[in-house]
């Protein structure tokens, strides 16, 4: 890689190219809204979240920032800001990693494996190590309530910006609009 720059570019192109939903926050490539899904065998499966995603200048060489937008019960994820203790982000980058990395393997490890001893969310934390169960439903519950797909704007594929709009939807916006002289 020749810079930091053309690398920032081809980890972005690589997560777009996968199976993610990448939103660009603006004209660079610098941040950016990454729709994650809760991982299988996990009381986030079925869950989608917003994930906004900062690549600092000195990317692959600093890790990005990372935190989530809607809300998630999580020991290592802060309630109010979202932000994520993970210690592969925080503090063992490597530019070996890339974007991918970060949501194939890092994110839904620590999905599936709660570290409860370095907690930003005490009171998960704490749910956790006394009662697992009502732990997993306080997830459920969050999940359920914060991270819907359509709360995300994830979609089924069935749903399309080419279906027929619906009597009021069609009827709202042609109010104030008038015809002007047709072209010959």
């Amino acid at each position: 890689m020749s810079s930091p720059s053309k690398r920032r570019e081809m980890d972005l192109m690589k997560l777009m190219m996968s199976d993610y939903k990448v939103e660009m926050i603006n004209d660079g490539m610098q941040e950016f809204y990454v729709h994650f899904h809760g991982p299988a065998d996990s009381p986030y499966h079925g869950g989608v979240w917003k994930l906004r995603v900062e690549l600092p200048d000195a990317y692959p060489y600093k890790s990005p920032s990372i935190g989530f937008v809607n809300k998630i019960y999580h020991p290592n994820v802060d309630e109010m800001s979202g932000s994520v203790c993970l210690d592969v982000i925080n503090q063992t980058w490597s530019p070996m990693f890339d974007l991918v990395n970060v949501f194939e393997v890092f994110l839904p490890q620590l999905l599936l494996y709660p570290n409860a001893s370095d907690p930003l969310n005490g009171e998960a934390a704490a749910l956790m190590m006394r009662d697992k169960t009502l732990y997993e439903q306080r997830v459920k519950e969050y999940r359920e309530k914060y991270a819907k797909p359509e709360d995300v704007g994830d979609l089924p594929e069935e749903k399309s910006s080419d279906e027929e709009l619906s009597e009021e939807e069609y009827d709202s916006g042609d109010d104030d609009m008038t015809a002007g002289p047709v072209d010959p």
